[in-house]
């Protein structure tokens, strides 16, 4: 077995205190978006460098990779930080709704 490192959130180490949890999973998610906005940085600027240096003459096709990750790394900041998560209303609304499965 691994040893678990401190602080680190998994399903063996569900908080007792639901609101600390989702606290605690809203920070996990944000430091997600926080990586993922950092990897796309630098990998884009590396292609930037490759292409300035080996095909300046050329089409800018890093542009692709920009534009198409970075649709990409928009939904997943708008998902984390636009606070239309998973709410006491919409569970509710959801426990409250007809199942259709049978």
């Amino acid at each position: 077995m691994t040893a678990q490192r401190e602080g680190e959130h998994t399903m063996k180490n569900i908080d007792p205190d639901p609101v600390r949890a989702r606290a605690v999973t809203q920070l996990y998610r944000k430091r997600g978006a926080q990586i993922h906005g950092l990897v796309y940085l630098f990998a884009n600027v590396i292609q930037i460098v490759v292409w300035w240096a080996y095909t300046p003459e050329q089409f800018f096709w890093p542009l692709w990779s920009i534009l198409g990750w970075g649709i990409g790394l928009f939904f997943h900041v708008w998902a984390v930080y636009s606070g239309t998560g998973l709410d006491e209303a919409r569970i509710a609304r959801e426990i409250g709704r007809p199942r259709g499965d049978g």
